[in-house]
């Protein structure tokens, strides 16, 4: 007998080490930067290097739990919208049998540990696990769909993913841009 919740604490997991593996590169960042402009040493009449360490790394892992917390809440709605929309299954079984994909993120977030001095190598490990995890998914629901509705469910994932990153990426843009017009020059 397999149990279906066997496998129902990996998200957890896998989020908190993408956010370990981010929190260390950007906490070496922010000391660096910290050290250039002359106020690490400052921190260092207060509190020790090791409580300034840990508490940076306390709310950057905090900072990116939510982010990615947030995107899984996202994905796993939009995951039961297309299977709403487009999936045959009334009955629940197709969200059961992509549970088990789960597995992907952990690996992934496993391997993103390896590259804490490297973003790149975080960033890739990252959308190498959302790749199989969607061809997995679409594998895994495929059986109650047809044609049109695998195309529809491609089509629905891609687009909404496109118009999130986009619209993320037009609001920095212009909040940057409206930062610079506002310096005084």
């Amino acid at each position: 007998m397999k149990n279906t919740y066997i496998t129902s604490h990996f998200p957890l997991i896998s989020i908190l080490f993408f956010s370990l593996s981010l929190s260390i590169y950007m906490e070496n960042v922010i000391t660096l930067w910290l050290a250039d402009i002359g106020l690490y040493a400052g921190m260092l009449e207060f509190f020790s290097e090791a409580g300034i360490k840990l508490t940076m790394l306390f709310l950057l892992m905090l900072f990116f739990f939510m982010v990615f917390s947030a995107l899984k809440l996202i994905a796993d709605t939009i995951n039961e919208l297309s299977l709403l929309f487009f999936s045959k299954d009334e009955e629940g079984a197709s969200l059961q049998k992509v549970r088990g994909g789960s597995w992907v993120y952990l690996v992934g977030g496993a391997i993103s540990l390896l590259f804490v001095t490297f973003p790149v190598g975080i960033g890739i490990s990252f959308l190498v696990a959302t790749l199989i995890y969607f061809i997995y998914f679409i594998y895994k629901v495929s059986d109650t769909m047809n044609g049109s509705g695998l195309i529809g469910t491609v089509f629905f994932h891609v687009s909404f993913w496109s118009a999130l990153l986009f619209s993320v990426c037009f609001a920095a843009i212009k909040l940057y841009n409206s930062f610079i017009n506002s310096l005084p020059l």
